[in-house]
């Protein structure tokens, strides 16, 4: 029990220090024991017809870009019925709880924009994160930057694996229009064990043995776990004023409010009961187009006020 008390103090200081506004996630986010109730603020959400665009920043390769591209097809509820289940879409419908009045978001893989040569650099600030996010689609969008492997972006690995926000793309009729972006990395190399927890060895807290990843690229794979949780985030939260818990600045939003959470009896350094690929032993909680299959966050389900697993 003490062992327990200090680690969940130690995880507190974390979530203390961490930057204003950007729904990070990290290894050593706290398992939530009691799920905090998301209040709505009464701002806009994700509505309508929205494209999802990437922006490949650093050397990605063909093999990583399809399990990217593959995700966020597996989204789409047109592609419910043709997945097997437990699957992506299920538990993108989860969101879907979050729009009593509004029309739910539709979501489609857009323009997908390559920079290999890092024509910013290897290394970038947040205000580069926005400059590279603007090269998709100014209005009803979600521009996704990822960042390749060898590329260092400010605070990652010591305070966020990614974050999301706004940008103003341009003012029409003396409107202010605004593109949500994502920025998320690839940890593979420097910061596996904060950043692809549960498919590497954490750093720190309690030391389970890693899982297999079930694309059998733990960066990748990693990716795609703070990817779901920062989309899951934009949707229900897309300008700071949707529905999150507590501080504005460091809000608890629909998934980063139950981190650690993958399957049931999860808990500090285990992330659940989960299903297993026969042939490779790799874990995982969806089922996506093409055959994928991906790991997945829980996601805080407002009819119910719990946080919600796949399985």
């Amino acid at each position: 029990m003490a062992s327990a008390a200090l680690f969940f103090l130690h995880l507190l200081f974390l979530l203390s220090i961490f930057q204003p506004s950007l729904a990070t996630r990290r290894l050593t986010e706290l398992v939530q024991n009691s799920s905090p109730l998301l209040q709505y603020h009464n701002g806009a959400l994700l509505t309508g017809d929205i494209s999802v665009n990437l922006i490949w920043y650093g050397n990605f390769k063909p093999s990583q870009k399809a399990i990217i591209t593959d995700f966020i097809t597996s989204l789409s509820s047109a592609s419910l019925k043709s997945q097997i289940q437990p699957s992506v879409a299920t538990w993108w419908k989860t969101t879907d709880k979050y729009y009593s009045k509004t029309k739910k978001p539709s979501l489609r893989l857009g323009k997908q924009v390559s920079d290999p040569d890092c024509s910013l650099g290897k290394s970038l600030s947040d205000k580069h994160l926005l400059q590279l996010a603007a090269k998709g689609e100014p209005t009803n969008a979600v521009n996704i930057v990822l960042t390749a492997k060898d590329v260092a972006v400010s605070r990652f690995c010591s305070g966020r694996c990614g974050t999301h926000g706004h940008g103003s793309s341009s003012i029409v009729k003396g409107k202010n229009n605004k593109f949500a972006y994502i920025w998320v990395g690839n940890s593979e190399t420097q910061c596996p064990g904060q950043c692809a927890w549960p498919f590497h060895q954490p750093i720190y807290g309690p030391q389970g043995a890693p899982l297999i990843a079930p694309n059998n690229d733990v960066g990748v794979d990693g990716m795609v776990i703070n990817l779901a949780t920062l989309l899951a985030g934009t949707a229900t939260n897309p300008f700071g004023n949707g529905y999150y818990q507590g501080d504005a600045g460091a809000p608890l939003e629909a998934a980063s409010s139950c981190s650690g959470l993958y399957g049931k009896g999860a808990y500090p350094g285990y992330a659940g009961d989960l299903l297993l690929e026969t042939t490779t032993g790799a874990s995982f909680n969806a089922h996506g187009t093409n055959g994928r299959k991906y790991l997945l966050p829980a996601l805080f389900d407002p009819s119910t006020s719990k946080c919600s697993t796949l399985v």
